[in-house]
C-alpha cells in the first residue's frame, strides 16, 4: 500500500509549490524504489528458502525410504525365522502324534488279541460241554 508523502502548508509557503512538489515526488520515487528493492529481496529470500525446503524434504524422503527398506528387510528376516521355528514345532508335534498313534494301535491290537483269545477259549470250552 503506497504512502504518498505530504509536506505541511508552511513548507509550501516557505519554499514554494515547485520545490515542495519536487521534494514530495522525490520522496515517493525513493519509497517506490525501496519497495521494489524490498520486494525483490523478499522474492530472492523466499526462493532460497523454497530451495532449501525442497532439499530437506528430498533428504527426509530418502531417509524415510532407507528406513522403510531396512524395516522391511528386518521384518522379512524375522518372519523367515518365525516360519522356520513354526515348521520345526509342527514337525515335532507331527512326530509325537505319529508315535502316540503307533502306541495306540499297538495297544489296540494287544487288547483285540486278548479279547479274541478269550472269546475263542470260551467258545471252545462251551463246545466241549
Amino acid at each position: 500500500m503506497p504512502v504518498t508523502a505530504r509536506l505541511s502548508r508552511k513548507f509550501y509557503e516557505t519554499f514554494g509549490d515547485q520545490i515542495a512538489n519536487g521534494l514530495v515526488e522525490w520522496f515517493n520515487a525513493v519509497d517506490l524504489t525501496y519497495r521494489s528493492d524490498l520486494r525483490d529481496l523478499n522474492e530472492a529470500n523466499f526462493a532460497r528458502f523454497d530451495a532449501k525446503l525442497e532439499q530437506r524434504v528430498a533428504e527426509l524422503d530418502a531417509k524415510t525410504e532407507r528406513r522403510l527398506t531396512e524395516l522391511e528387510a528386518k521384518m522379512e528376516r524375522r518372519l523367515t525365522e518365525l516360519n522356520a521355528k513354526m515348521d520345526a514345532g509342527f514337525a515335532r508335534t507331527d512326530a509325537k502324534l505319529e508315535q502316540r498313534l503307533a502306541e495306540l494301535r499297538a495297544d489296540l491290537v494287544k487288547w483285540m488279541f486278548l479279547f479274541w483269545a478269550g472269546t475263542a477259549l470260551t467258545v471252545v470250552g462251551l463246545l466241549k460241554f
